[in-house]
């Protein structure tokens, strides 16, 4: 039924759960998995991350900041590749920096993916009532199906 699964993954319950559907669906039949996860670029100046005053990052201190973003990104696959059983299984992994729903669109793209299967909420559930989820907006703007999983 399907070829090619993308799985946003952002270290929320909902996105390992979204895992396990995935891996159910990849097991019924002969999908390939590609899981994702997006590291948001870092802000321009301190001030946002401490509360302080807006005191611009140097190039280098930001550098360092997008590497560490990214590190971190790694370790999400890495704890959901530990939480869900993927033996068995074909399973490609990438780490991209920026929009989230912008890149899980333009990955579903990439690896022409049949479908994404993604938790309905992820880590930032304040933001996602202020600006509106990532799975909303992904669900919305998809040139293939979407899964949200609860």
């Amino acid at each position: 039924m399907f070829k090619t699964i993308l799985v946003p993954l952002d270290g929320s319950e909902h996105a390992i759960k979204a895992l396990n559907v995935a891996a159910s669906l990849a097991r019924g039949g002969t999908a390939k998995l590609h899981l994702m996860t997006v590291a948001e670029f870092p802000p321009d100046n301190i001030g946002l991350f401490t509360g302080g005053t807006a005191e611009p990052f140097s190039e280098a201190e930001r550098e360092k900041l997008a590497a560490g973003m990214k590190e971190e990104a790694h370790k999400v696959i890495e704890q959901a590749r530990d939480a869900v059983d993927l033996s068995g299984l074909e399973v490609e992994e990438s780490v991209r920096q920026g929009r989230p729903a912008e890149l899980i669109n333009e990955e579903a793209e990439k690896v022409t993916a049949d479908v994404i299967v993604m938790g309905s909420r992820g880590l930032s559930d304040v933001r996602g009532m202020m600006f509106g989820s990532v799975s909303h907006k992904v669900s919305h703007t998809a040139s293939c199906s979407v899964i949200t999983v609860t």
